[in-house]
């Protein structure tokens, strides 16, 4: 095994460590020297839970959220009728117009980002995308800050290929998201091989610690600290029973169905199952909305998978008395043009946008601010990524308003200098 490089930053590099089980290792502990706090030794008890649904490739907020009915605008989307009086969805939504009584929506978040890995970045992080630093994403900011729920559990989980993602950023490797692919195959190789007895893969680690001997001396610190302590939970996340969570083959038949056997349907019942089990983060990402062209032969199957995984969530984790302590957010980094293209399409649009909370710490059957009348730009309170992300972090209890430090010695806040938007917080 080769000694761990050091990045530019300062950061460790990732390494192999039995496959999988090594990636699986990211995020098992918490060191939370930037806050100014000693290494948490146990999980956190308690506290907000964040499920956080990334639409990535731009949503149409006219085809969803923000209809105009009676408009040239609104194509071939029809408005329906939500349970929130003179409130209407995209017809795609039924399920979720019958649950608007829980759900928060933002209709006037703007931005001036209009490409997709700086959107997805800056809604990722409240910051824009840099060479000269990694900002953390927000699941990072949530384990970071509010700690470890479970002994063996990884606290973050991101659910989907993870292309682009900002990971960390500048805090410890610990609260990096453990990737997973594939919600139905769960987390692979993390079994020791067959051919491996105990003995030999003891001994394979202590020849691992005495390579790396002299690369830890010199460079004893926190970075090292947190490598360490990976390996060691990697280890023991191999043997532990708390691995059933990440086997949604577990649930019953109707279970699976009712939040659709689609790549987010099944990501959205694996979320639940984690956070019960007690996972702190699980973030869940959908392509596929970046529809520059035949937008209403793609749409209908795509809002259809979001309206039946998010309403089985929504409705999943009510009946387990796990939605007080739960926040669910929806988020895409902009909307889409609401005057349709000549290829049947909508092009990037990100004057204004929706995004949707439901949850811990949100107020039920609000909506938020306005879009105009043809969808184009905010008509009343509108909210910057910032301010949105703040909301997120301020439903958490989470300190959006405190700075901490980073390696460089330049101050970050959780939701960059955002204000959390009042009127949506319980």
């Amino acid at each position: 095994m080769s000694s761990m490089p050091v990045l530019e930053d300062g950061s460790l590099a990732r390494r192999a460590f039995l496959g999988q089980a090594a990636r699986a290792a990211f995020g098992i502990t918490l060191l939370d020297g930037l806050a100014g706090r000693p290494a948490t030794a146990a999980p956190a008890a308690g506290g907000t839970n964040v499920i956080y649904l990334m639409m990535r490739g731009a949503m149409s907020h006219i085809d969803t959220f923000d209809p105009k009915p009676g408009r040239e605008e609104q194509g071939e989307t029809k408005a329906i009728a939500t349970k929130l009086p003179g409130v209407m969805f995209g017809e795609h939504l039924p399920l979720l117009a019958g649950l608007a009584d829980r759900l928060a929506v933002i209709r006037s978040l703007t931005t001036e980002t209009g490409a997709h890995e700086q959107g997805t970045y800056l809604m990722r992080t409240s910051y824009p995308q840099l060479n000269s630093i990694r900002h953390p994403a927000f699941g990072s900011w949530a384990l970071h800050v509010l700690g470890k729920r479970s002994r063996d559990l990884p606290g973050y989980v991101l659910v989907g290929n993870g292309n682009e993602h900002p990971g960390c950023g500048f805090l410890d490797p610990a609260v990096t998201p453990v990737p997973l692919a594939d919600p139905e195959r769960g987390l692979e190789n993390i079994a020791r091989p067959a051919y491996l007895s105990q003995a030999n893969f003891e001994r394979r680690l202590s020849l691992a610690e005495r390579i790396d001997g002299d690369f830890k001396r010199h460079y004893a610190g926190r970075q090292i600290e947190a490598y360490d302590q990976m390996y060691a939970d990697a280890v023991r996340l191999m043997g532990s029973g708390d691995l059933a969570a990440f086997d949604i083959s577990k649930e019953d038949a109707a279970t699976r169905e009712r939040y659709g056997r689609s790549r987010l349907g099944q990501g959205c019942l694996l979320a639940r199952r984690l956070v019960e089990s007690g996972v702190r983060c699980v973030e869940v990402e959908m392509g596929g909305w970046d529809m520059h062209r035949d937008l209403w032969e793609e749409l209908p199957e795509k809002v259809g998978e979001l309206d039946t995984a998010m309403a089985a969530l929504i409705d999943d984790l009510a009946a387990r008395g796990l939605l007080g302590s739960t926040l669910v957010v929806l988020a895409t980094e902009f909307g889409r043009t609401p005057k349709v293209n000549e290829n049947a399409g909508r092009d990037h649009h990100p004057a204004v946008f929706s995004c949707v909370l439901a949850g811990a710490g949100v107020k039920p059957g609000v909506v938020h601010g306005a879009s105009d009348a043809a969808g184009r730009l905010p008509d009343r309170d509108a909210v910057s990524v910032a301010d949105f992300n703040a909301t997120i972090a301020a439903a958490c209890g989470m300190p959006w308003e405190k700075e901490f430090v980073a390696p460089n010695g330049r101050p970050f806040k959780i939701g960059n200098d955002g204000t959390p938007v009042a009127a949506v917080l319980a």
